[in-house]
């Protein structure tokens, strides 16, 4: 994509070592703009155009030598770094792409008369191989891996290069490709993993460790905090939830390890918001509660288990605000209910504002979605709503959606 002087173009991009035809890596010279997947993969695509000037970097605080703070922060993340570090594995996977190309002898009149265009020997087969990188935590000792579903969309081959050298070949157990989440397994038992914490725990300001295969270098460790909690709407997946950390994100990290100072998995490395196409101090890792129930659903039945909830949402622009006499645009608009669905038999009705969903404050529709996106068949859900300037309480039981296995993108 070609770009005018000045121009400013942000693009989602994955990209990082890749094997084509023959045995020979290479790296793809483009630079990622914009919001970019951290995993190492193949090709890109512009989304979205985004204007604006760079601001001044602050200077570093400095750090006294000799300080006791000083040294017991270094002490500590030495020992966390060590005994996380060998559940992280370096995620290798093969997609092999088959195309179908005319052979030249078409371009040559005589040949095409005499054969005819769809003679079957003019068409020649092509087979592209192509190698993606990223990361993966094993998360228990039966040797189950966490990583991101981008990490190994379409492959053929996956393996896991694990902490001592050994690579060993992974198995898909299932993949989310709405939270993008994946799990795969290797069949070596006691293997180092890591411990699962709670991510609504975590609050803004806590510290955090990045642990990944940036750039296809081998294990490393980046230290930051946590710069935002519940960051949704970016275009990355249907249920987006994200943890936001200045923790050294590059591409090669998606589907590592965030974890906080006990050393316990609090997000799944994603993305990083980038013009450059490294590391800009604006990383998101999906939080490790959204982890784990993809994780138990996948190990258990195969796939995640959504239940249904047989409504549609949209977000409170200013404009429905003013209409619903409301005085600001935290909630979500109900846009449509599917009359046979659990929210018609409820009582909800297009043009209710939920307001709040299981005792939570709703702030946009992304945190219904979210909610929504955690809740099985048979689950209840208590949703707050405004109704013509009143509130009231409605009451969800979610079943299974409709077609059995389909679970809903959006609620609706």
């Amino acid at each position: 994509m070609k770009r005018g002087p000045g121009e400013e173009v942000a693009a989602m991009e994955r990209f990082g070592l890749e094997r084509t035809q023959g045995d020979r890596h290479r790296r793809n010279p483009a630079p990622a703009i914009g919001l970019l997947v951290a995993g190492a993969l193949f090709g890109a695509a512009v989304v979205a155009v985004i204007s604006g000037a760079r601001g001044p970097q602050a200077p570093a605080a400095p750090v006294f030598a000799g300080s006791s703070a000083s040294r017991t922060a270094q002490d500590g993340y030495a020992a966390v770094a060590r005994e996380a570090m060998p559940a992280v594995v370096n995620i290798s996977s093969l997609k092999v792409i088959r195309t179908y190309e005319y052979s030249p002898f078409l371009v040559d009149p005589f040949f095409r008369d005499f054969f005819g265009e769809e003679y079957p020997g003019l068409v020649v087969p092509r087979e592209q191989r192509e190698m993606s990188l990223g990361s993966g935590v094993i998360v228990d000792d039966k040797g189950t891996i966490l990583t991101n579903y981008h990490v190994v969309e379409q492959a053929a081959e996956v393996k896991a290069a694990l902490a001592d050298g050994r690579e060993i070949r992974a198995r898909l157990l299932g993949a989310d490709r709405r939270t993008d989440l994946a799990v795969l397994r290797v069949e070596k038992p006691a293997l180092p993993h890591a411990a699962m914490g709670d991510s609504e725990a975590m609050q803004v300001g806590d510290v955090v460790l990045a642990i990944g295969n940036p750039f296809g270098l081998g294990e490393t460790v980046t230290m930051g905090i946590i710069s935002a909690m519940g960051r949704g709407s970016l275009g990355l997946a249907d249920y987006e939830d994200f943890i936001q950390t200045d923790a050294a994100i590059n591409p090669g990290n998606s589907g590592g390890a965030l974890v906080n100072t006990r050393g316990e998995v609090i997000g799944i490395s994603t993305a990083i918001y980038s013009r450059s196409g490294g590391y800009q101090g604006i990383g998101f890792a999906i939080p490790s509660n959204m982890a784990r129930d993809v994780l138990e659903s996948i190990v258990k039945y195969g796939r995640v288990v959504r239940g249904y909830a047989g409504f549609a949402i949209q977000s409170l622009t200013p404009e429905l605000a003013r209409a619903f006499d409301l005085d600001d645009t935290r909630g979500a608009v109900v846009a449509g209910v599917d009359p046979n669905g659990p929210a018609a038999e409820a009582g909800l009705r297009r043009g209710d504002v939920i307001v709040a969903f299981r005792g939570r404050p709703v702030v946009s529709d992304n945190d219904v979605r979210t909610q929504l996106s955690r809740l099985k068949p048979g689950d209840r859900a208590a949703l707050e709503i405004v109704r013509d300037g009143r509130r009231r309480e409605v009451i969800l039981l979610l079943t299974e959606p409709p077609g059995g296995r389909r679970g809903p993108g959006r609620p609706g």
